[in-house]
């Protein structure tokens, strides 16, 4: 009977789904709504076609006030008028001295049911973009477009792989610290994951190219209107104070981050046993490869360079209406249902097939859409729960006491928790710059050390936070959120020293 059981195949647990993952961070969202006390500062905000300012208060209750600058100095708010008249600061901004604490506001099962639901409907901007670009790669892999384009560019980059690794990598991390790219980063990974698993590297490599240099630019943003700037802004200083700094940091942690995925990408190809995902790359492989043999591959024949040169042309029209014409997802869906238009009338498919291929490959992001959607539903609970501001409120009072090099690292630290649970940059700055930034005065620092301790601490959080993007990244390559963390971790821990060491030397100087 023993010799039985001994035969019996142990069964391995595995770690949760995205989804799973999700639905769990929902439910203690939920909790913590029945255990933080809930409180909200009132709220100032320009009214750009009344020239006035309306002050929302706890109870909900508008007042409006001549926009002037004497009505922010009466109300303690540091940020200048021409913040709120020439639209740099466009959301509410917490009053300090406001906070007043309220009824609970517990969210129950019907709350937490109905989340994901009203999440998918915040979200119906992203989740269209991300539909309609799977339409897009959908009809490039039904032409053999995409298995062309690789063995073509495995050509060009044999024996220089890591080099392409590097300059994607820094290519992204320019576009995060420049202009915020990090959902359109999205875009990229039906495109580069093939390529990267055809030269040799696992997906973990693809996802530590493409978000971790998207995380690396925004973290230590330099001229990110979405965060650096706006936090400026709402701090009452240019956001080119401290700029010498982020710059230098950012170009260290880069570094430090091509020289880490180098270590891991280096050790993987002379040994797949030890990718961190060993188990998964056959199924990856399968589903990305998925008949493509580089001896035997469709001919890169006018049609395809085409198609792949319409499809790539793209991005810097969508990078460039998203840095100057004031861009967002309605637009860049627009355009990549444009995109999509033209490759199914290149494709040279029947018509059905061709408007199937969309349709097919809109179908296999779908997982990728509804993430997002219960990501946001997890915001929208501590929203409604209202207990960030609580949190905020608490966080204020620890720094509020503390001084010099300590005084930046704590302030870090507490960013990094306040992303969690408030994962829009432009949304915590706009919501802790008034209340958090004073507090440098008190102690005789400069407010861009806040700036730079809120920049640093949320972009250091939101390389795990799965409140943020990186689940919905992990599930387009097919990767489980453990063995992100395991991966992840080590360059964690290296980037949250030089932080700290770069805040400490911001702080002396």
């Amino acid at each position: 009977m023993n010799n039985i059981f001994n035969k019996k195949k142990k069964k391995k647990v595995k770690f949760p789904s995205a989804f799973t993952v999700l639905f769990i961070v929902l439910v203690l969202a939920a909790i913590l709504t029945y255990i933080v006390p809930a409180g909200s500062y009132d709220r100032l905000e320009y009214n750009k076609e009344e020239n006035v300012f309306l002050k929302t208060g706890i109870d909900g209750e508008e007042e409006k006030l001549p926009a002037k600058q004497e009505t922010l100095d009466d109300l303690k708010i540091t940020v200048p008028l021409k913040s709120f008249v020439k639209e740099d600061i466009k959301k509410p901004v917490a009053i300090p001295g406001s906070y007043h604490k309220l009824d609970q506001h517990p969210q129950g099962f019907l709350k937490v049911a109905r989340a994901p639901i009203d999440g998918i409907a915040d979200s119906i901007g992203i989740i269209v973009f991300v539909l309609i670009l799977g339409g897009c790669i959908g009809v490039l892999n039904k032409t053999g477009t995409f298995d062309a384009g690789i063995a073509a560019l495995s050509k060009l980059t044999k024996g220089k792989e890591f080099l392409m690794v590097a300059i994607l990598s820094s290519i992204v991390a320019l576009g995060g610290t420049t202009f915020g790219m990090a959902e359109e980063t999205i875009a990229f990974y039906p495109i580069l994951l093939p390529i990267f698993l055809a030269s040799g590297f696992d997906a973990i490599v693809t996802i530590a190219a493409i978000y971790m240099g998207s995380s690396i630019g925004t973290m230590f943003s330099t001229t990110n209107a979405f965060s650096v700037v706006v936090a400026s802004n709402a701090a009452g200083i240019s956001f080119k104070e401290g700029m010498g700094i982020r710059i230098i940091s950012l170009i260290l942690a880069q570094a430090i981050t091509l020289w880490y995925i180098y270590r891991y990408s280096k050790k993987v190809k002379e040994d797949p046993s030890k990718s961190i995902i060993a188990e998964d790359m056959p199924r990856i492989k399968e589903q990305y490869l998925k008949g493509y043999d580089p001896e035997n591959v469709a001919p890169f024949n006018f049609r395809r360079i085409a198609m792949l040169v319409v499809f790539m042309l793209a991005f810097p029209v969508m990078i460039y209406g998203v840095m100057n014409l004031d861009w967002w997802f309605e637009e860049m869906s627009t355009l990549f249902l444009i995109v999509g238009i033209l490759l199914i009338i290149l494709s040279g498919l029947p018509e059905q097939e061709a408007v199937g291929s969309f349709l097919d490959g809109s179908a296999d992001l779908v997982s990728v859409a509804l993430i997002i959607g219960v990501a946001r539903g997890i915001n929208i609970i501590l929203d409604d729960g209202m207990i960030s501001d609580t949190m905020l409120y608490n966080a204020s009072n620890i720094i509020s006491g503390i001084n010099g090099v300590l005084f930046s690292s704590v302030q870090m630290i507490l960013f990094s928790f306040l992303g969690i649970f408030i994962p829009s940059s432009s949304g915590l700055a706009t919501l802790s710059m008034p209340i958090i930034a004073p507090l440098a005065d008190t102690v005789s620092l400069g407010r861009d050390v806040v700036v730079s301790a809120y920049n640093f601490g949320q972009g250091w959080m939101a390389i795990i936070a799965p409140t943020g993007l990186i689940l919905a990244t992990l599930e387009m390559v097919d990767v489980s959120y453990n063995k992100w963390v395991k991966f992840i971790a080590p360059l964690m821990g290296i980037l949250l020293v030089l932080a700290i060491v770069m805040l400490g030397i911001q702080t002396v100087i």
